[in-house]
Order: C-alpha cells, then sequence, then structure tokens
C-alpha cells in the first residue's frame, strides 16, 4: 500500500525549482553523493560511482577531491573534443568535477564558466578552483532557463544530468542556443524516458530530485532541443538508468519505491541514461 504521507510534487514549478535547490544544498554541504549516481544514503563512495557513470582513472586523479560527489549519469566532458584557448559553459556545474575535467583540456588560455542555482555548490566548487589553481574557472549562480552568459560567447556546453530536473526544458535549450557561438557544440548527459512513468512515481517529490519524475519522453525531449534551433544530434551512449546502480539500488531510491508501492521491474525499460551530442549552425 502507498504511504498516504508520501511528499508528492508541489503545484508550482517554483515549489518544485525550490525543492530541488534545498535537496542539493544540502548534498553539497554533506559531501553525500546523489542524483542519479547515488543518493544520499548509499554505501557506494564517490569514486565507484563516478566510475560506473565512465570517468577514468587518469580523470579522477586530476580533480581536487571535494569536487566528485558521486553526482550525475554519464561523464561527457571526454566527448566534447575541447581545444586549447576554447571557452567551455557547464550547465548546473554541482562540485565542479566536469568544469575542472574541461579546464584541463582548454588549458590556461581558455576559459571554463559553471553556472549553479545552488548557492552552497558554488561556494564549494569556488573554493575548490581557488585553492588549487584552477584560475581560468569561474562558477556563477544562476538558473539554466536565464543563463548569466553574454550572447554567442562560448564554444562548448555540457551538463551531467541536471536538465531533468529544470521544469522548463524549452528554455534551457533555448538559452544554450543564445550564448553558443555558431558552429558551437554540446555534449550532455541526461535521463529521457522511453515509456511514461507509473502514476505515483511521475508525482513524487523524491522521484523528481532523484532525476526520475522530471524526464521526459525521448521525443518530447528531442523535440525541444531541436525547436530550439540545435541540430545534428548524435546519441553517444544510451543505457538502462537502472544499470548506473550496478545491482545496489540506493537507500533514497528504495524509500520512493517503497512509499509509491512502484516495484523496480516496473520502472524497468522505462528510464533511460543518454549522452547526446548536438551543435548550433554556423
Amino acid at each position: 500500500m502507498t504511504d498516504t504521507k508520501s511528499p508528492t510534487l508541489p503545484d508550482s514549478a517554483d515549489q518544485v525549482v525550490e525543492r530541488v535547490r534545498e535537496r542539493y544544498g544540502a548534498i553539497a554541504r554533506s559531501s553525500d553523493s546523489g542524483c542519479c549516481g547515488g543518493p544520499p544514503g548509499t554505501p557506494a563512495d564517490p569514486g565507484t560511482t563516478a566510475h560506473r557513470l565512465g570517468y577514468s582513472d587518469d580523470q579522477l586523479a586530476t580533480l581536487p577531491e571535494e569536487a566528485n560527489l558521486g553526482l550525475g549519469c554519464g561523464a561527457p566532458v571526454s566527448l566534447l573534443a575541447l581545444q586549447p584557448g576554447e571557452t567551455v559553459l557547464d550547465l548546473g556545474s554541482g562540485g565542479g568535477i566536469d568544469a575542472f575535467l574541461a579546464a584541463r583540456e582548454v588549458g590556461p588560455d581558455g576559459r571554463v564558466i559553471g553556472v549553479d542555482m545552488t548557492e552552497e555548490m558554488i561556494a564549494r566548487a569556488g573554493a575548490a578552483a581557488r585553492e588549487n589553481g584552477f584560475d581560468q574557472v569561474e562558477f556563477r549562480l544562476g538558473r539554466l532557463e536565464a543563463l548569466p552568459v553574454e550572447d554567442a560567447s562560448v564554444d562548448a556546453v555540457t551538463s551531467n544530468c541536471v536538465i531533468n530536473l529544470v521544469p522548463d526544458k524549452a528554455a534551457v535549450f533555448a538559452e544554450v542556443a543564445r550564448v553558443l557561438k555558431p558552429g558551437g557544440r554540446l555534449v550532455v548527459s541526461d535521463v529521457v524516458l522511453d515509456r511514461p512513468l507509473p502514476e505515483a512515481i511521475g508525482r513524487d517529490l523524491l522521484a523528481w530530485v532523484g532525476c526520475v519524475a522530471g524526464a521526459l519522453l525521448r521525443d518530447d525531449y528531442f523535440g525541444a532541443l531541436t525547436a530550439a534551433g540545435l541540430t545534428g544530434i548524435e546519441i553517444l551512449s544510451d543505457r538502462d538508468a537502472l544499470e548506473l546502480f550496478a545491482g545496489e539500488i540506493p537507500a533514497e531510491a528504495a524509500e520512493m519505491l517503497a512509499h509509491t508501492g512502484v516495484t523496480l521491474a516496473e520502472l524497468e525499460g522505462r528510464v533511460r541514461s543518454i549522452t547526446y551530442r548536438a551543435f548550433r549552425p554556423s
């Protein structure tokens, strides 16, 4: 039986955003891992989660320890083919893992901008940048639907399991198209649906902040991307999101299933972890 005290989604998009902000602020303060890779309470440490997502030992060895929070559903930066001197934008930069990896690729003459709406994440990542000599990296407080970034000013955009958390995804894609230079590219890891979710999961707050309930159906997601003027979509990785747990269902995911009454088998084949590439036309 479903627990009648289960947290349900708030009525307004702004309230949803605030719940997401609270959850990830708590992660930044506590250093617990979260989101698709391993919500708070999972026994897997951030390093184990990062390996599951596709980060290599060499990549992790170059990072400030505090940058890896075990967040995400992929490892997109290695697929961006960054060049020295380029400017990169990381959407939902969190602890800074992808921003710092991008900085290694663009070098001291390049520039990396991380944008996150959570003050605690900005403070954590900014401190790591200062303490570890990442002078070409800066972190800005802001919403993905209204990026604090100039028009046509970045060569490449990346994001790791964050766009699914934003209620207005069309606005995010419009902003990506605005800030990319003509011919610029994006490589994003995110969550999409191949089939609708069970109703109890779709209206569950834990499922939204855990990167499930906010996901769009695949056709709707890429339809919004195309409507923003982004083209050349190429799927680079596509796997069942349940594979990210490697057979170890995190405590928060187990709680979500318990209080919604949904079984793991009911989610199989519905939720996909994807990484894709697209471009702003020249």
